[in-house]
C-alpha cells in the first residue's frame, strides 16, 4: 500500500505517526501547517487526513480531535517507513558486558539480558528459555556455600544449565563425585526423560548401590525445577512499565489484562512458535498477536539459537503501541545475536 501514497500523502502520514510515537496525542491538520514545514494550508492537509483515514491508516479518537494512526497505520510505517536506527557503542558494549558477566550458565544470561532490555527499552521484557529436551553430555555438582550445592548440567548441543540445591547438612566432596558420576554414566546421550524413569526404578530397586547422602543427592538432582519439565520456561522483567504513562481507566484495565495474560505460561510459551522459523526481529502490532486477545500492545521478538543453529528460544519486549520502533528493533536484535553467541561458546 505504500507504493499507493503520493509524496504528500507519505510525508503527512510520517509526520503523524511520528508525532503519535513521540507524545501519544492526537495531531491536528493546524498543528501539522504550522510546526512540519510543510508549506501545506490546514484545509490542504485536513484533505490529505481525511483520505488517509478512508484507505485505514488514521482514525478520529473524537469527533473534533486531530488523528491517530490505527493500527494498520502503524504496520504500513514500520514496514515501509521507518528507518531502524543503530546502537550507539555505548549501548552494544552494555549488553555484551552485562550478559557476559552473566556466567556461563543458561539462566543467569537469560535472566540478566530480560532486565538489562527491560530497562533499555522501557518496557516490559520477556525471554523463552530454552526446553531442556536436548541429549546431556556431563552432570557435575559444585560446593557454593554451606547448604547449597550447584548443579551443572551439559548438554550435547553444548549448552550449560546450572541450578541450585538446597541440601541439608555438609555434604562430602566424595559424594558429589560420585553422585555425578552416577548421573553422567546414566544420562550421557540421552534426554532427561529418557534416563529418569530407568534411575528412579533402579534406585527403587537398591540396585544403584550408593550410600545414603549420594542417592539423595542424586534424587534431587532429578526433582530440580526446570530441567523436569520439558515446556521451557519464560521470564518476565519489568511488568511496571505496563503501567506507566496510562491516561484513562481503561487503559489501566487493559494494562491489568495484559498483566494476566503474561502471567500465564503456557499461553505466552507458544510466541515461540512465531518464531520458530523466522530470522530474525518479529513485530506484532496490536490485534496481530492473537495471543494478546486485545489491541493496544505490540511486541518485538527475536530468536536465539543454540551452536547447532536451532532455534531454541526468543527474547523480546512488550509495550504500547506506540513503542520507539526504530530503536528498540535493532536493541532486540543485537540481544538475541549475543545470547546466540555466548551460547554457542559455552
Amino acid at each position: 500500500m505504500i507504493s499507493e501514497l503520493n509524496d504528500r500523502s507519505r510525508t503527512v502520514f510520517r509526520l503523524i505517526v511520528d508525532a503519535y510515537l513521540n507524545g501519544g496525542e492526537p495531531v491536528g491538520s493546524r498543528t501539522l501547517s504550522r510546526g512540519s514545514g510543510l508549506n501545506l494550508s490546514p484545509a490542504t492537509i485536513r484533505n490529505v487526513m481525511a483520505d488517509l483515514e478512508e484507505a485505514g491508516l488514521l482514525y478520529a479518537p473524537h469527533t473534533s480531535a486531530g488523528r491517530l494512526p490505527t493500527e494498520q497505520g502503524l504496520r504500513l510505517y514500520v514496514d515501509g517507513l521507518m528507518q531502524s536506527g543503530r546502537l550507539s557503542t555505548e549501548e552494544r558494549t552494555r549488553i555484551e558486558a552485562a550478559c557476559a558477566a552473566a556466567g556461563r550458565g543458561v539462566e543467569d544470561i537469560l535472566d540478566t539480558s530480560t532486565r538489562l532490555l527491560s530497562g533499555l527499552a522501557s518496557c516490559a521484557s520477556l525471554v523463552i528459555a530454552p526446553k531442556m529436551s536436548g541429549t546431556i553430555r556431563h552432570v557435575q555438582f559444585v560446593p557454593l556455600r554451606p547448604g547449597q550445592i550447584l548443579a551443572v548440567l551439559v548438554f550435547d548441543s553444548g549448552m550449560v544449565e546450572n541450578r541450585v540445591l538446597d541440601v541439608q547438612g555438609e555434604i562430602p566432596e566424595g559424594a558429589l563425585v560420585s553422585a555425578g558420576n552416577y548421573l553422567t554414566a546414566r544420562m550421557a546421550g540421552k534426554t532427561i526423560t529418557q534416563a529418569q524413569h530407568d534411575i528412579e526404578v533402579e534406585m527403587r530397586e537398591q540396585r544403584s548401590q550408593l550410600d545414603t547422602i549420594t542417592q539423595r543427592l542424586v534424587q534431587q538432582g532429578l526433582a530440580l525445577p526446570g530441567i523436569q519439565g520439558t515446556q521451557g520456561r519464560l521470564i518476565i522483567r519489568g511488568q511496571s512499565h505496563l503501567l506507566n504513562d496510562l491516561k484513562a481507566l481503561e487503559d489501566l484495565e487493559r494494562a491489568r489484562a495484559l498483566l494476566s495474560v503474561l502471567e500465564q505460561q503456557q499461553t505466552m510459551l507458544q510466541l515461540l512458535q512465531h518464531v520458530d522459523s523466522a530470522d530474525g526481529v518479529q513485530i506484532f502490532i496490536g490485534a496481530e498477536n492473537k495471543i494478546f486477545g486485545q489491541s493496544g500492545w505490540s511486541m518485538i521478538i527475536s530468536p536465539y539459537k543454540d551452536a547447532t543453529e536451532r532455534v531454541i528460544g526468543a527474547i523480546g519486549v512488550i509495550g504500547p503501541t506506540r513503542l520507539d520502533y526504530d530503536r528498540i528493533v535493532p536493541m532486540v536484535d543485537y540481544t538475541s545475536r549475543v545470547i546466540s553467541r555466548l551460547l554457542e561458546t559455552d
